[in-house]
Formats: C-alpha cells, structure tokens, sequence
C-alpha cells in the first residue's frame, strides 16, 4: 500500500476527515495543509485505517475533540459576560436540572394542563361561582 492511500480507512472516517478539513479551510488554513491536519486528527482518534484486520472494532478516542471543548470552554468563561455570545449568557445562571414537582411530564403537557385549568377557573368566574 503506497502512502497516502486511503483504502483502509472506513467511509466513516473519510467523512470526517473531509469535515475537519472543511473547518480548517473555513478558518483560512491552505487546502493541502487543512487535508494532512484532517488525517492526522482521525488518525489520532480512531488509530489509523479501521477497514480490516485486528485493530477494528478498538473505540475511538475523541481526544482532540475534548481537548478543544476544554480550550473553549476555558476562552469563554475567562471572558467577562458581556463579550460572550448571547447564547451563552442566556445558559449563565440556568438550572440544569429538572423543575421541582415536574415529573415525567414534558413542557407541553405542563402548558395543557395549565391551559385546562385556566378555562376552569374562567368558566367558574363567568357562571358566578367563586375560583379556588
């Protein structure tokens, strides 16, 4: 197999590489240089070719994909609030957890019993009776 071949790698692998080297083209990174730095980074997180052979079915890595939601992550925290995205200051002091007393139940069904019980306590205004 002659170097720079690319037989071995998966179709996977190939739509990732030309993904990353899409991203560095966007970035201004020159075509030749974005391609050899897209085979390195699935090369490092996949182990090389996984077409065949003994290494397949090893788990990819992700490793320069962590590493760069790290550098972000610490670029924007590091960054006062208002030079961050708007996005991101929208996510600044939400909880991401679940509401109190919400259950299983989804924002739809929360609006819909909202809804409902709203029409109860109108209806029990316009017929005269007291709301609860």
């Amino acid at each position: 197999m002659p170097r720079g071949d690319k037989s071995k790698y998966t179709d996977k692998q190939k739509r990732e590489a030309e993904h990353i080297a899409a991203s560095y083209e966007d970035r201004g990174v020159p075509e030749d240089e974005a391609e050899r730095r897209a085979w390195a980074t699935v090369n490092k997180e996949s182990g090389g070719g996984n077409k065949s052979g003994g290494g397949r079915g090893v788990p990819d890595t992700h490793v320069s994909s962590e590493e760069g939601g790290k550098k972000g992550g610490a670029a924007s925290a590091s960054r006062p609030a208002a030079a961050r995205s708007a996005s991101a200051r929208g996510r600044e002091g939400r909880n991401t957890g679940r509401a109190s007393g919400s259950g299983d139940r989804d924002s739809t069904q929360n609006d819909s019993k909202r809804d409902r019980t709203w029409v109860l306590i109108l209806a029990g205004r316009l017929s005269g009776s007291q709301a609860p």
